[in-house]
């Protein structure tokens, strides 16, 4: 294995993993799975990445030096979220239930930690405390500037994709929700639909304001204008609220597209109530495949996230990260439309 120089004694300033890779004659990342105790790795390797590392008297930052000495053989799954926000939601339900399935082929425990309503900041110290090897961060919501910091000290992986002005870019699992959006009005379209309201999920989330993107993006494709729309907060009564506000508004529509099923059942509920008939006067799509799809009156027609898979593939990413493994910033997965009775 051929190792290069560089001249420590000119170069005053400090050592780098690119440095140690490049001395060593090795990429950065088995540079990094080296340093951070990987089994991954040639023995020539090793050799090489720690001759250099001497050489170069490189310091790995806290969070490499934590995995050298030490592993917690924990990685916590964190919920930003209202402690009755994320009971009354089955999405957190599904993403933890497939992030516990991977988790345990691995040798790491998942934690669960609910951030504190009165000081969340004692969350992001427990998390840079040693007491985890890696990070997820799950909520809707994208005002978590704080967790991407962490990324400097620890591995993180986020569950939804960030709002570029508020928080920086990281490592992201998530779905394409805009696409989402659009498949599920591109469906009410091809049912012949043509003034096609939606009800909006929040809109300082990316999930809702993506999938209103989609919804535009499909009814100008098809050549219509956008119907009325009103904004939720994915719970049934934001649905059933909307939709009140919808049939108030006068202007009549032949389909609804409801950014989660949640909300789309509280939307059914009150046209079933004023003897509106779904979906022969009014069809409705939504989006997540779980129980609240399924056990609606008439079942919907929705878009399945996989959010087992979702939380399967964040463990995923991050055990790589963990051992210094090369990961893309954003992965996406897969989406499809479940067909059921609301179209």
């Amino acid at each position: 294995m051929r190792r290069h120089t560089i001249d420590t004694e000119t170069d005053s300033t400090v050592p780098t993993l690119i440095a140690v890779a490049v001395l060593a004659g090795v990429s950065k990342s088995t540079a990094s799975r080296v340093i951070n105790g990987s089994s991954q790795v040639t023995p020539e390797a090793v050799a090489s990445v720690t001759a250099a590392v001497e050489q170069l008297h490189y310091v790995p930052n806290r969070a490499a030096r934590s995995l050298v000495r030490r592993r917690a053989q924990t990685i916590a799954m964190v919920i930003p979220q209202r402690t009755a926000e994320f009971f009354a939601d089955p999405y957190f339900a599904e993403v933890i239930q497939g992030a516990a399935m991977y988790a345990s082929s691995t040798d790491y425990t998942l934690t669960l930690l609910i951030e504190s309503d009165v000081d969340p900041d004692k969350t992001r110290r427990f998390l840079t405390g040693g007491n985890v090897d890696g990070a997820l961060v799950l909520s809707h919501h994208t005002s978590m500037q704080a967790y991407a910091k962490l990324s400097t000290s620890l591995p993180v992986v986020f569950g939804v994709r960030a709002l570029e002005e508020t928080t920086p870019p990281g490592h992201v699992v998530d779905v394409d929700n805009v696409e989402a959006g659009a498949l599920a009005t591109r469906r009410l379209v091809e049912a012949g639909r043509s003034r096609i309201a939606t009800i909006t999920g929040p809109l300082d989330t990316a999930a809702g304001i993506d999938r209103r993107a989609g919804w535009r993006r499909a009814l100008l494709e098809a050549g219509l204008e956008p119907g009325p729309e009103e904004e939720g907060d994915f719970t049934p009564t934001s649905g059933a609220r909307a939709m009140e506000r919808l049939l108030a508004d006068g202007r009549q529509v032949d389909a609804v597209f409801a950014a989660s099923a949640q909300m789309a059942t509280g939307a059914l509920g009150v046209l079933r109530d004023r003897g509106i008939p779904v979906p022969t006067r009014i069809a409705m799509t939504s989006v997540d495949n779980n129980v609240f799809a399924v056990d609606a009156y008439p079942a919907l027609t929705t878009v399945d996230l996989h959010t087992a898979d979702k939380g399967a593939l964040l463990v995923e990413t991050l055990h790589r990260l963990i051992a210094g493994e090369e990961v893309p910033e954003m992965t996406t997965i897969p989406i499809d439309l479940v067909e059921r009775a609301s179209v």
